[in-house]
């Protein structure tokens, strides 16, 4: 069973509960993971199914040098990746996925910070997918730099460097179209 971020072993809990609690927990994260990278839904939903068995037929193997959540996360990106590498998929446009609604907002301040929010998910999708991954994981996800690195296979330092040059990459985009995205 998991628990928080670690894997409880309780007996005779059945496979399909463990099964079952992995992806109440995580799924609907991993599933907006997933469609950060096909950018639809449908398919975002059969990738999430094949990771949770990925994780399921593995979950033996998890030797919990990290903690569960990081350990998803990294079975769910190399099967994302293995996706954008086998299909070629069209661009569309990112919804406000990633945002909670914040209730005390006016009607217009609700639109103007849809719209902005709109206009950066369009700029973080132009990006190439090594720094979409990271301000996606860093900012929306709210992971740490060090389990980026764990996720993602990478060096600390790649992370940084990938992350530092997503923003000013961002940062650039912001200013050619005149917005002022950042209040």
């Amino acid at each position: 069973m998991v628990k928080g971020n670690t894997v409880v072993k309780e007996y005779p809990k059945s496979e399909i509960d463990q099964l079952s609690d992995l992806m109440d927990e995580y799924g609907e994260e991993i599933k907006r993971l997933a469609y950060t990278y096909t950018k639809n839904w449908q398919q975002a939903e059969d990738i999430t199914q094949e990771i949770f068995i990925s994780a399921f037929n593995h979950l033996n193997d998890f030797r919990e040098q990290s903690t569960i959540k990081t350990w998803i996360y990294r079975i769910a990106i190399n099967k994302c990746k293995d996706y954008v590498r086998s299909w070629h998929y069209t661009k569309t446009l990112l919804t406000n996925t990633f945002y909670q609604k914040s209730n005390s907002l006016s009607p217009e301040e609700e639109y103007l910070e849809s719209e902005q929010k709109e206009q950066i998910s369009k700029l973080i999708l132009q990006l190439p997918i090594k720094y979409r991954e990271v301000i996606i994981l860093y900012y929306f996800k709210e992971f740490s730099l060090e389990e980026i690195a764990v996720a993602l296979d990478s060096n600390l330092n790649t992370v940084k460097s990938r992350l530092r040059r997503a923003k000013k990459n961002l940062e650039t985009k912001m200013d050619g179209e005149g917005g002022d995205y950042i209040g």
